[in-house]
């Protein structure tokens, strides 16, 4: 998906009422909002908004959506080799589709996009009014990724047959990493930037996320890394997906080997799991000791809790690990904090560094990018 920042303009209140927007709310195109709950339901055109953005405001585009996100910010770690990263999504033949290859290609990120012409590439834009942000969502060619037509021919195939880690966010797309000829993969399981709240309902069904739209995908490469005994993690990404998606959210988790998510995510899981209990470590214990594929590894629960310490299962053992300190009104944006948390995880992950340090920089890539507008970041990291 297409990010679409202004970083020197702000929206004008005018166009957040004209919108009918929410200063601190997302929303989707016409079609997509019918069904939303709990966000705004009108159906004034999305493209039109996205005309007068354009027009009005010197704008920044950036390669979004959750996993490739964390995708951009593991590559950036990294630094040398370039293209460490692999990125699998879909997009259209149109110029946003362009202007996202050539963003993927700035960030030195191995992205092969499905192309198609059913559908326009995704969008979003970020329109902000003070410290107030709307985040404007066109999923589109992010309901479009075919299995047969893409994850299944034969060069994209081995692209994950030589990748040794896998991510998967429930709420976007499909993304590898690797070191010399080993690969770390990320798999977004959904093709949509991640906002949180945010879904799209159908008489048939849920629409929108990866793990609906091809769950065949996810289990096709799940089931490759358990086989192997490679690393597959998943982000729980949203409250809403535990909710909504907890069928084939629970078919792929007995592959999971590493398993991310924020307080609030936490929270849902255990509701939805029927943990009966509120304790982030306790909840932390019981997700670690649901069932498990390939029982070479034991699983790592990772959950993160904004300013507070993270809380992370190892062994037996649930232990917390501090943030980096930081003065409130030195932070700028924390929408990609947890996907630059992950990125900086997956960094070290491929080089098989320890837990804590893989923990550290997921601290440090999450404490940089919460320092400026939109997940973006420095030319190269000071991480040691």
């Amino acid at each position: 998906m297409l990010g679409a920042h202004c970083q020197q303009c702000q929206t004008s209140r005018d166009g957040i009422t004209r919108h009918t927007l929410s200063t601190t709310g997302h929303k989707l195109g016409d079609q997509e909002s019918q069904h939303l709950p709990k966000i705004d339901r009108s159906f004034c055109s999305i493209f039109v908004m996205f005309e007068e953005i354009v027009k009005k405001f010197k704008v920044e585009y950036h390669a979004g959506g959750s996993t490739q996100n964390s995708v951009k910010i593991a590559q950036w770690m990294i630094q040398q080799p370039h293209k460490v990263s692999t990125f699998l999504g879909c997009i259209g033949t149109d110029k946003f589709g362009g202007i996202l290859k050539k963003k993927a290609e700035e960030a030195h990120v191995d992205a092969h996009y499905y192309e198609q012409s059913e559908e326009p590439t995704g969008t979003c834009a970020a329109c902000i009014t003070g410290d107030n942000r709307s985040l404007v969502a066109n999923l589109a060619a992010a309901n479009c990724y075919k299995k047969e037509k893409h994850l299944d021919l034969e060069e994209n195939w081995k692209l994950v047959e030589k990748a040794k880690v896998f991510y998967i966010a429930p709420i976007s797309n499909l993304s590898f990493l690797h070191k010399d000829i080993e690969r770390v993969v990320a798999i977004q399981l959904q093709k949509i930037l991640t906002l949180n709240g945010i879904f799209k309902k159908f008489q048939s069904g849920f629409h929108g996320f990866f793990i609906t739209v091809s769950p065949e995908s996810i289990l096709k490469v799940a089931k490759h890394a358990s086989e192997h005994n490679k690393v597959f993690s998943l982000n729980l990404s949203a409250p809403f997906i535990s909710q909504f998606f907890k069928e084939p959210l629970m078919k792929v988790m007995p592959y999971v080997d590493i398993l991310f998510g924020n307080e609030t995510e936490a929270a849902a899981f255990a509701r939805e799991q029927g943990f009966e209990t509120e304790d982030i470590e306790e909840i932390a214990k019981k997700t670690q000791s649901l069932p498990k594929v390939n029982k070479k590894r034991q699983r790592i629960v990772v959950f993160t809790q904004g300013k507070d310490g993270t809380v992370v299962t190892s062994g037996n053992e649930v232990m917390i690990f501090p943030v980096l300190d930081i003065d409130q009104s030195e932070i700028v944006d924390t929408n990609g904090a947890g996907d630059a948390f992950v990125g900086g995880f997956l960094s070290q992950l491929v080089y098989d560094r320890p837990l804590e340090e893989c923990i550290r920089a997921g601290h440090y890539s999450a404490n940089v990018i919460i320092r400026r507008a939109g997940c973006t970041f420095p030319e190269k990291p000071d991480f040691h």
